[in-house]
């Protein structure tokens, strides 16, 4: 692993863009569909609503779900998302295949799966090969912002601060809303600056008109 994060840091000019995210319509989709979901044995958290904003976008913003090789740009139309889990030795990131063709509950239910067989220790290679986009989730211990560090050879990777509550200013009114940060770090060589504000413009975009079929 440190070997790992020394070469990303080597080979790959880091730069991180942060956006602040309303996650209020979340937080009620969740209050509301969170019954069912674990009627079904599976717990309703953020993660499946903001994979489902990420792979959405990254389908729009293909340059970011992409690798830097010597003979240029790869691009990746299939979207495999890594999402990392703690352990006690640190961080596996297992894999979310074709994420954007999941429904929300089979997202949810993805997650908590590969998240009990890796803090088992019953996760398997294949389930850690062929991520194209990674995502770590350090809001869970209460982090507010983070600069990650990109899981070569993939162009971005994103993490989510906690979701807390904030003084917010809507329609003219005080309300209290729920927050979080996105912070992405990405490949300069790959993706500019112009790029990655679009992409998590479009990540907020989602997650803030709640636009999901739960």
């Amino acid at each position: 692993i440190a070997e790992h994060m020394v070469r990303s840091k080597r080979e790959a000019p880091h730069v991180t863009t942060v956006a602040e995210v309303d996650m209020t319509a979340v937080a009620e989709l969740r209050r509301r569909h969170g019954p069912s979901y674990a009627d079904q044995g599976v717990k309703l958290t953020y993660m499946p609503f903001i994979l489902n904003a990420i792979a959405r976008a990254l389908k729009e913003h293909p340059d970011l779900n992409a690798e830097w090789t010597e003979k240029g740009i790869l691009l990746k139309y299939r979207i495999h998302l890594g999402v990392a889990v703690a352990v006690e030795e640190g961080l596996i990131v297992p894999v979310v295949r074709d994420a954007d063709r999941l429904s929300l509950l089979d997202l949810a239910t993805a997650i908590q799966t590969l998240a009990e067989r890796t803090r088992a220790g019953k996760v398997s290679p294949a389930d850690l090969a062929g991520g194209t986009f990674t995502v770590t989730n350090p809001g869970v211990f209460g982090a507010v912002l983070s600069t990650p560090i990109i899981h070569q050879p993939q162009a971005a990777i994103l993490a989510t601060g906690r979701v807390a509550d904030a003084v917010g200013v809507v329609d003219g009114g005080i309300q209290i809303r729920k927050r979080m940060f996105l912070s992405l770090s990405y490949d300069h060589r790959i993706v500019d600056g112009a790029s990655a504000a679009r992409f998590l413009q479009r990540v907020r975009e989602i997650l803030e008109t709640a636009d999901f079929q739960p």
